[in-house]
């Protein structure tokens, strides 16, 4: 059976443009606005500089995840860009916890900004051919590396970040969305090709990348999603924190997200069972010609990689995700 990787190669072969402009963006500005942001979501805010960026999760009071959102660190500002139908709820969620004292302004910025997301292993050299200095120098840059660009022959100005969202080489690409399609044109003239909304969840559930309301809710944390890399366990206080803390220090972790490999069909919500018990829950699934994959947490006790479970009579093979990591930190290390 194909792993997910092979068809990740496949698929990201060719430079592929993602239009991800129904993805949301909030602007935080302000003299706190770092240090707002730094107290309300997991990863250490504080220690970015303009021109960089990092993965961090909202979470409830209890520590339940409720989404994953990309920071870009800019001279002003703060922009965190937050996952579909997500917009409106953060901003009301962060704006519950800005008190009188706070030099703290946020703007949905959503329905003006557009985000783009080129995706392949030649995706460097599409930016190479734009031919602006600051963007080839990007493509030495380590993720979540930032400019602001202007693009040739035009007075277009867009934000090129590096990091594609994904656990495969790209570049993500923010602007205002009057000039989205002058920038889409643009990049396929340098080589790229429009992908689709079902290639952007195929290669979203190949690589592992956890959503609102499927593998993000009220029912999982941060660390059983695999988001390790967007929690920092050196930071001083944020709303979840004591629980998460507490979830590392004795290796709580009850369950884990993993990819599977399905022999057939099954529906999203499928109880997953081994050895005739109910060990975890498909949260998500798609299929590239008659391969399916799915996402789906699995209880720490059952196993991870390797394992054959069953999906009421659908046998599924337990696999790694690429965007997922399932580790314990211990800061004497």
């Amino acid at each position: 059976m194909t792993h997910p990787i092979e068809l990740n190669q496949i698929l990201v072969a060719q430079p592929t443009l993602f239009d991800r402009s129904h993805w949301g963006c909030i602007q935080l500005t302000g003299a706190d606005r770092v240090r707002f942001l730094h107290n309300q979501t997991t990863n250490n805010i504080e220690q970015l500089q303009a021109g960089q960026g990092c993965h961090t999760v909202f979470v409830t009071s209890t520590g339940r995840t409720i989404d994953l959102a990309s920071v870009y660190a800019l001279p002003e500002s703060l922009l965190v860009c937050v996952s579909p139908n997500m917009a409106k709820p953060l901003y009301d969620w962060m704006d519950r916890y800005i008190f009188f004292s706070d030099k703290v302004a946020l703007t949905d910025e959503s329905d003006e900004t557009f985000r783009l997301t080129l995706v392949g292993e030649n995706a460097d050299a599409v930016i190479q051919k734009l031919g602006v200095t600051e963007a080839t120098a990007l493509t030495e840059q380590v993720e979540f590396t930032h400019e602001a660009v202007t693009l040739p022959d035009t007075n277009i100005s867009v934000r090129i970040a590096v990091g594609s969202d994904l656990a495969v080489n790209g570049y993500t690409l923010i602007g205002q969305q009057a000039d989205k399609d002058s920038v889409s044109k643009l990049l396929c003239s340098s080589g790229a090709t429009v992908g689709t909304a079902q290639q952007w969840e195929q290669l979203r559930i190949q690589q592992g990348r956890p959503m609102p309301a499927q593998e993000l809710t009220d029912d999982e944390n941060p660390l059983e999603a695999g988001l390790w890399q967007g929690v920092s366990f050196e930071k001083g206080c944020y709303i979840g924190q004591e629980t998460i803390a507490r979830l590392n220090t004795y290796q709580g972790v009850k369950k884990r997200l993993w990819g599977l490999l399905l022999e057939a069909a099954a529906p999203v919500g499928t109880a997953l069972t081994y050895e005739g018990k109910k060990v975890g829950k498909l949260t998500s699934v798609t299929h590239v010609e008659s391969v399916y994959y799915g996402l789906a947490y699995l209880r720490t006790k059952t196993g991870g990689e390797g394992l054959t479970v069953d999906l009421d009579g659908v046998a599924a093979h337990v696999v790694s995700l690429p965007f997922v990591t399932h580790q314990y930190y211990s800061a004497a290390e």
